[in-house]
């Protein structure tokens, strides 16, 4: 059985608070919109995860949640602290202990487009894939049987999209 990771950067967040921290920055309108694109895009398309790991900053947490509103069925979030601004090797970490086939993973840059082009064999032909901007979200198949198996490279590209390419 092969693996399938949706690997999602959190939507446009808030800087209206100057003073508020950053974990605890909401989305935007546009981010709520852009997620909410996301949920329907990756719902279109089947790409649905059995289990969803997310940083636990507010802005992953709403974009995971107005992802979930348009899917059917939706796996429950297991918030993950360590996935917060976490660099490529946590991510590979916290992802080597997921359980379910398909996994979706809503973290932060930059760890997050550092941990996409490291992952795949081949990056995808989007110019937007390494700069991974808000909302970018990554579908990649691996052939291991278990997700501790999985290695930096070993990704097969399946599809990369973001928010205004969904809205066009």
């Amino acid at each position: 059985m092969t693996k399938r990771l949706i690997l999602t950067r959190h939507a446009k967040s808030s800087w209206d608070d100057p003073l508020m921290s950053d974990h605890d920055r909401p989305l935007n309108d546009r981010g709520n919109m852009a997620a909410a694109d996301l949920g329907q895009w990756l719902a279109s398309r089947g790409y649905i995860p059995g289990e969803v790991l997310c940083s636990d900053a507010l802005r992953t947490q709403e974009t995971y949640a107005r992802i979930a509103a348009e899917i059917t069925d939706p796996a429950a979030v297991t918030l993950k602290p360590a996935l917060y601004n976490a660099g490529p090797d946590v991510l590979l970490a916290v992802l080597r202990k997921a359980t379910a086939d398909t996994v979706m993973i809503v973290a932060h840059n930059p760890g997050i487009a550092e941990f996409a082009a490291r992952l795949v064999a081949r990056a995808p032909a989007n110019t937007e894939f390494h700069r991974y901007p808000t909302g970018a979200t990554l579908v990649v198949d691996f052939t291991e049987d278990d997700w501790k198996d999985v290695a930096f490279g070993a990704g097969a590209t399946l599809d990369f999209v973001i928010p205004r390419e969904i809205a066009a």
